[in-house]
C-alpha cells in the first residue's frame, strides 16, 4: 500500500509541475504559434500511429 501511496504522490507531484511550467508558457509571446506546431505533430503521429495499428491487424490475420 505504501508503494501505491508512493507512486500517487509522485503522479501528483509531476503533475504539478507540469501545469506550472504550462502556466509560464502560456503567457509567452509564442505561445499559440508553438502550441499549433505541438498539435500538429502529436495528431500527425497519432494518425501514423493508428495506421501503423491497423495495418499490421489486416496484415497479421
Amino acid at each position: 500500500m505504501a508503494f501505491n501511496v508512493g507512486v500517487e504522490l509522485g503522479q501528483i507531484m509531476a503533475l504539478a509541475v507540469i501545469l506550472i511550467v504550462m502556466g509560464f508558457w502560456r503567457k509567452s509571446p509564442s505561445f499559440f504559434r508553438q502550441a499549433y506546431t505541438a498539435n500538429v505533430v502529436m495528431m500527425s503521429m497519432g494518425f501514423i500511429l493508428m495506421g501503423l495499428q491497423i495495418t499490421g491487424y489486416f496484415v497479421a490475420t
